[in-house]
């Protein structure tokens, strides 16, 4: 069974940490991956830095360019990945942006990415009508996910359609707005939710942008699968040696019973 079908059917409040390759430091990715899945993270997504990131904010935005500055490639993202996987399980995905994979070459890049052990992928800017008639056979051939994002102003017409073209789970943008915008969930956010799961959809969700800590970890809980934390989790990270130490504190004040 696919790693990601697997933790939806046996896991519930799932958590997924993004987390930018190549930050704080070049080779930081592995221990921090590593660290996570120890620490109970239910699914890793990387995100692979971009010069023009359009649906990042500022955080995540300088994460991105430290790690360009710090020499990551999409070749060294994939060894670091092949990497983690001699030791971590758990669901990986990749993040990135529609010109990273045309650069590299869409069919190698699915080809590679396959080989060391990614599961699904997740780019914001690729349409639709061009992942369905130039990569989905590709995709699914290689037994990989695609997972697509909804935000308040999609249409229900057009969620049914994303989520018929959508594999592993829907990525529910809790807000019209970049990553990082922080703030408590408000009840148009709750109300939208409660749009999202009407519709009877066929993929699991997970919603993100804006879930910053244990609080509205649970709010989303409540109205999807599990939740998406990026940009807190990289402001955790910024100018800290300790790595391990930072991210055990870090899943603890969003995972804890206290």
């Amino acid at each position: 069974m696919k790693r990601l079908k697997n933790t939806f059917n046996t896991k519930s409040d799932i958590l997924n940490i993004y987390v930018t390759a190549g930050f704080p430091s070049l080779n930081d990715t592995i221990t921090i991956v590593e660290e996570l899945a120890k620490n109970g993270v239910d699914m890793i997504e990387i995100g692979m830095p971009f010069s023009d990131p359009l649906a990042d904010g500022p955080t995540i935005q300088n994460s991105s360019q430290v790690a360009i500055k710090n020499g990551i490639t999409l070749e060294l993202i994939f060894n670091q990945i092949k990497e983690i996987r001699k030791t971590v399980d758990i669901p990986i995905i990749l993040m990135g942006y529609y010109n990273q994979v045309l650069q590299y070459g869409a069919d190698a890049f699915f080809e590679k990415a396959k080989a060391v052990g990614v599961d699904g992928f997740i780019i914001p800017d690729l349409p639709l009508d061009v992942y369905e008639n130039a990569h989905q056979q590709k995709v699914k051939s290689l037994e990989l996910d695609m997972i697509f994002l909804i935000t308040p102003q999609t249409t229900d017409e057009r969620i049914r359609l994303i989520d018929s073209k959508s594999s592993g789970f829907l990525y529910i943008v809790s807000s019209f707005a970049i990553t990082g915008s922080k703030s408590e969930i408000q009840q148009s956010q709750i109300d939208y939710f409660k749009r999202i799961n009407g519709l009877s959809l066929t993929n699991p969700k997970l919603i993100g942008f804006g879930i910053s800590d244990k609080k509205t970890f649970n709010t989303a809980c409540q109205h999807a699968e599990g939740a998406i934390i990026g940009s807190a989790f990289i402001k955790a990270l910024e100018g800290r040696k300790d790595i391990k130490q930072t991210v055990e504190k870090f899943i603890c004040s969003v995972k804890s019973t206290q």
